[in-house]
């Protein structure tokens, strides 16, 4: 059973879909006890950082995504959850989950491409390359390009964190592992078969 857990940050029913699509049972749900039964767990999410943080305050989730990483069971960062498992994020001036060294920092107003001002939110398919090899990764046909909304970035502060890289006017890490922790900046369940390969490889990953 995949757990997703549900911290008022949206965005759930696609990551249900996504499941529901590869025959993988999943759940929905905000409740430590029941997280607990599951076997791995998605922590996806759009929205802001300071107000995901105090959803996960209040709900004790915070404490138990903590508790659940360093008991080496798998966990997939999806976004927003990708962002606050982060030390710091700039986005609310926020303190995070520490779960992995680094911290969120905004996009620049004044990023370019061939002349012409980007953006921002980065919003669209985009080519992710992935730099070193990683179970959860494995399978992805040469090229493939993903699916991105947001404003924030995440910046590892070591750099054998980094598994994928995204160029939008400045590189930045779009897909980072350390230990039974795998995190991505784009959304795999809205990236098609690239992004359901994802999917399906970490529900069969060991952590």
């Amino acid at each position: 059973m995949i757990g997703i857990i549900d911290y008022r940050a949206g965005n759930l029913t696609s990551v249900v879909r996504a499941l529901n699509h590869l025959g993988e049972s999943c759940r929905i749900s905000d409740d430590p006890i029941t997280l607990a039964q599951s076997s791995h767990i998605i922590f996806p999410g759009v929205g802001a950082a300071g107000e995901a943080m105090a959803n996960l305050r209040r709900t004790h989730l915070d404490k138990w995504i903590i508790e659940w990483a360093h008991a080496e069971k798998p966990i997939l960062g999806i976004c927003l959850g990708t962002q606050i498992i982060f030390d710091y994020s700039e986005e609310n001036d926020v303190q995070c989950l520490g779960l992995i060294p680094g911290a969120v920092k905004r996009f620049s107003t004044n990023l370019t491409h061939d002349g012409s001002d980007l953006k921002i939110p980065h919003m669209g398919w985009n080519y992710v390359e992935f730099r070193k090899a990683h179970p959860v990764f494995r399978g992805l046909p040469e090229g493939s390009e993903f699916y991105f909304v947001h404003s924030y970035y995440p910046v590892p502060a070591q750099n054998d964190l980094i598994v994928g890289i995204t160029d939008y006017g400045t590189s930045f890490c779009a897909a980072l592992a350390y230990k039974n922790v795998v995190a991505v900046q784009f959304h795999p369940e809205k990236s098609g078969r690239p992004g359901l390969t994802i999917l399906s490889n970490f529900c069969r990953w060991g952590g």
